[in-house]
């Protein structure tokens, strides 16, 4: 193990990076003539070719991998032997090193590799060589399918073509020595299912073994790959494992038309079968879907959960009654039916934001403190800071006198670091901390750091939660004390070996010295500078531009009766037909500047739902035709319509006005899909009055060639919402600037740092 030391602010950052020395790596030492030891290299590690490639193979290097490889590295706009991805100087590395380098040294391990073990088995030197040749192929073939792969890939992973190719290698030499069936099992990985494919048999037990435990591992990625395998002898495994984790993956499967269908119905398992009986029997399938353990176990008859189902607030009584319960089984459905059916109560408080307490708040009325609970945690995308606010008061009386911490208790501390985070940027935190006890808040705050190591490496969301309650918390003692458990837990991750927990608290220290200092360009700079980030507050205006320095941007607006208005708003912002032309389609409108620097806007006409989504496509369809990448989207429209926002993100787009709650899902996809993107979101839903003096800053800003500094312009329209006051001024303190928006400078770095090991 290698430990990495790295210099934070306020906090010594010790880097542990896990490298394994390669099970492969053999070498031995003899003596030469003069006595001093030598090394011989293995075969497997040789970098030079020991005979010339034959003809008959000689093509498929050249015309194929070396085809392929080409592609590979013109997919940043210039063949140079380096797969370059902006700004991202990790991601560079790891693609350079594993689709390029790692891919021509197996090149050459392929036809480096002996003729030794076929010719203990073969009747002759031709027979051998033919089979040493035939396997050849094999690995050859593998390997063109794993760049090509890469090159369909619309946003490839450093680490995971890292991580892809170091597998492939071994599993390249397993399998030549007769020990693939060894390292299947002792490597039971996603990577080692992908690169097994070409060379395992579909009847082997080997191939039975991988599939079985990663049905066990990985059951939601398993299931999806269900009409690849669903001939096999194994499929109602990876069915029955699914169906404990994943149950409405399996109930669409169920309902579906294809081949797919009958292999779950054929699954001779209880639970199986139960998913069956419900897609068949009841009268609204999907909704009694999130009932399954009630069925399963005989508590309630598929009629009886139709009878509830036909009566929302009594559908949304019992999915919190399964929370309180603890039902595991199918938990994430109803859990997510929890978080929609819930929605409902939220949309209509804030609908009713100009009425008085009594109507507005009429519909959670009589509600228990835990419902109010889960509406507020489940409804966080959406909620107005004012029906929040609503509704934890209503929540503190009808608690009382029972204290905060036995509440949590009684939701099984299900999202209590989210809740900790709105109480936190709502100011109301004090107020909750303060029904327990001192012991009862010390412990509660103590849980609320502790255990951010635990999980799946890119598992996040809770230290997300906590990196953005710290930016809201004002208390100076409270400070004090999560800084300190945080440095706790940093040393214990440190002394056990978590390199994620290494990471994660060490990233938290230094966010939370840097969010006690002042505002400042050197601050922010200096922060990025740590993390090893690009500037945090800033957007070159060169970033922004094409090759002929123009600027992109696209708009999404959605068909609804706001979405409507939302587009007819913004068309007010370009009327001066002096600064700009504007075009309209039957699916879109694009606006060009006539003044300053050349600026181009796309965005999709509103049409009636359906036909909005039949626009944004047609739209993103003729922006990738005509080879157009907008580096400014602005998503227009409430958080339901997000995520078809979301799925239509480009990597090389830098700015990311949400206009609607930017919740760590929200967060992680966008830098998912454009890891370098500056995100504006707000803590509640966007607002038109909101959303275009933040635009037109911007737009002001590219139309004079500048960059764009998020300080400053912050700073601009803090003055601007200053003047105006009452709602608006709330609502735009309700947004999060790039810059102060903790949680994506977290994943950021979480991400880079994670990988910059390999």
């Amino acid at each position: 193990m290698i430990k990495k030391i790295l210099q934070y602010s306020g906090l010594l950052l010790l880097l542990v990076a896990f490298t394994v020395e390669s099970a492969d790596a053999q070498w031995r030492k003899k003596k030469g003539n003069d006595g001093e030891e030598e090394v011989e290299i293995s075969v497997y590690d040789m970098e030079t070719l020991i005979e010339p490639i034959p003809i008959q193979r000689a093509l498929w290097h050249e015309n194929k991998i070396d085809e392929s490889q080409k592609t590979a590295d013109a997919s940043d706009g210039i063949v140079d032997g380096v797969i370059a991805v902006e700004d991202d100087t990790i991601f560079t590395r790891l693609l350079t090193d594993a689709i390029l380098n790692d891919v021509n040294k197996m090149q050459i391990l392929v036809e480096n590799l002996p003729m030794d073990s076929f010719l203990i088995d073969s009747t002759s030197y031709k027979s051998a060589a033919q089979q040493l040749h035939d396997q050849k192929l094999i690995y050859l073939r593998a390997l063109h399918d794993l760049v090509r792969r890469f090159n369909a890939d619309p946003a490839p992973k450093g680490y995971y073509y890292k991580r892809l190719t170091n597998n492939m290698r071994q599993v390249i030499i397993a399998d030549f020595k007769g020990e693939l069936s060894w390292f299947v099992r002792n490597n039971i990985s996603m990577y080692t299912l992908r690169n097994i494919n070409e060379l395992l048999d579909p009847q082997s037990q080997d191939r039975y073994f991988i599939y079985a435990e990663m049905a066990k591992r990985e059951p939601e990625a398993m299931i999806e790959k269900l009409s690849d395998f669903a001939t096999h002898p194994y499929a109602c495994e990876i069915i029955r494992e699914a169906a404990k984790v994943v149950p409405n993956m399996v109930f669409n499967f169920a309902t579906s038309t294809t081949q797919t269908r009958f292999v779950v119905e054929s699954c001779n398992d209880r639970l199986v079968q139960t998913i069956v009986r419900i897609a068949r029997q009841s009268k609204s399938p999907l909704r009694a879907m999130p009932f399954l353990n009630d069925i399963y176990n005989g508590k309630k008859t598929i009629s009886e959960i139709d009878v509830i189902t036909a009566n929302e607030d009594l559908f949304y009584q019992n999915l919190v009654r399964l929370k309180l319960e603890g039902v595991t089984l199918g938990g994430d459905t109803y859990t997510s039916e929890l978080q929609y059916r819930g929605m409902r109560y939220i949309r209509e408080m804030n609908d009713l934001h100009e009425e008085k307490a009594p109507v507005r708040f009429k519909c959670i009325n009589g509600m228990s403190p835990e419902v109010l609970y889960f509406i507020m945690v489940y409804g966080q995308d959406e909620i107005y800071t004012s029906s929040f606010l609503g509704t934890f008061q209503r929540m503190m009386e009808r608690m009382s006198p029972l204290p905060g911490d036995k509440l949590l208790e009684k939701v099984h501390r299900d999202k209590f670091r989210t809740f900790i985070r709105m109480c936190a940027g709502y100011n109301v935190l004090s107020e909750f901390l303060g029904t327990m006890e001192q012991a009862q808040r010390t412990s509660l705050m103590r849980d609320f750091i502790a255990g951010l190591d635990k999980g799946k490496e890119d598992d996040l969301e809770d230290a997300v939660d906590v990196a953005d309650a710290f930016g809201s918390i004002k208390d100076p003692e409270l400070t004090k004390f999560l800084t300190n458990e945080v440095k706790k837990n940093y040393e214990q991750s440190y002394r056990t070996g978590s390199k994620k927990g290494v990471i994660v608290y060490g990233l938290l220290a230094t966010l939370f010295n840097s969010a006690t200092q002042e505002d400042d360009d050197d601050n922010s700079n200096g922060v990025s500078g740590r993390l090893g980030l690009p500037p945090i507050n800033l957007v070159p205006y060169n970033k922004l531009t094409d090759k002929e320095g123009k600027v992109y941007e696209q708009y999404f607006f959605y068909g609804d009766e706001d979405g409507r208005a939302s587009y007819n708003s913004w068309l007010t912002n370009f009327r001066d037909k002096a600064k700009w032309t504007i075009e309209k389609s039957t699916y879109w409108t694009k606006i060009t500047s006539l003044q300053g620097k050349p600026m181009i806007v796309y965005a999709n006409m509103p049409l009636e739902e359906p036909e909005d989504e039949v626009a944004i496509d047609t739209l993103c369809k003729y922006l990738v035709e005509s080879k157009i990448q907008p580096t400014v989207m602005v998503h227009r429209g409430h958080s339901y319509h997000l995520p078809l926002t979301l799925e239509r993100l480009q990597k090389e787009t830098k700015i990311v006005l949400l206009g609607s709650c930017g919740g760590y899902h929200n967060l992680s996809t966008v830098l998912t899909k454009a890891p370098n993107a500056n995100i504006i979101s707000s803590k509640q839903t966007g607002a038109m009055s909101v959303n275009e003096p933040i635009i037109k800053s911007i737009n002001d800003q590219i139309s004079e060639g500048k960059d764009i500094n998020w300080i400053s312009t912050w700073r601009g329209l803090t003055g601007y919402f200053d003047q105006r006051k009452g709602p608006q001024k709330e609502m735009f303190d309700d947004y999060v600037p790039p810059h102060k928006n903790l949680g994506a400078i977290f994943i950021k770095a979480y991400r880079r740092m994670f990988n910059a090991d390999m």
